[in-house]
This record gives structure tokens, C-alpha cells and sequence, in this order.
């Protein structure tokens, strides 16, 4: 039967292992980010607003309630800050 190799109770072969698949998804990661930013300078090349498209792609990552609750929030600060008209003139207008 073979000896697990082990040193100060720590499994050799199976922490090279872990590094090893580690440090090859850490590449992986820095290749996508490359080709992330490659699509992005792409959009920027061909007129689109980068900032809007990020804020885009954030709320497709929210649920339904998630992304309501954050128009509700910003909604009422733009109110509260002047920058949208009042609930009440709303209706008064109509």
C-alpha cells in the first residue's frame, strides 16, 4: 500500500492540486476581464454610452422586487433633491 504523501499533517498532493486549479482560474479570470474590457472599448468605438450599458447590465443581475426597490430609492431622492417634480404637481397637471 502506498504512503500518502504528507507533511506536517497536511496532504501534499492534494494542496499542489488546489493551488494549481487555482492559480489556472486566476488566469482564466484575467483573460475574460481582457475580453470584457475589449467588448466594452468595442461599444465605446461604436457610439454607445459604457456607463449606461455597466448600469444596464447590473439590474439584468437584479430580481424583479430587488431592482423596483431600487428604482422606488432612487426615485425619491430625485424627488427630494429638486431633480423630479413633486407627486402632487404630477396630478395637478393632469
Amino acid at each position: 500500500m502506498a504512503k500518502k504523501n504528507r507533511v506536517g499533517g497536511v496532504a501534499v498532493d492534494q494542496l499542489k492540486s488546489i493551488i494549481g486549479r487555482v492559480e489556472k482560474l486566476e488566469e482564466e479570470k484575467t483573460a475574460i476581464s481582457a475580453d470584457i474590457r475589449d467588448v466594452f472599448a468595442e461599444a465605446k468605438g461604436n457610439g454607445f454610452d459604457v456607463k449606461a450599458i455597466r448600469s444596464i447590465l447590473k439590474m439584468r443581475k437584479m430580481d424583479a422586487q430587488e431592482l423596483e426597490e431600487q428604482e422606488t430609492v432612487l426615485d425619491t431622492y430625485l424627488r427630494a433633491l429638486g431633480m423630479l417634480p413633486e407627486l402632487d404637481e404630477e396630478s395637478e397637471a393632469a
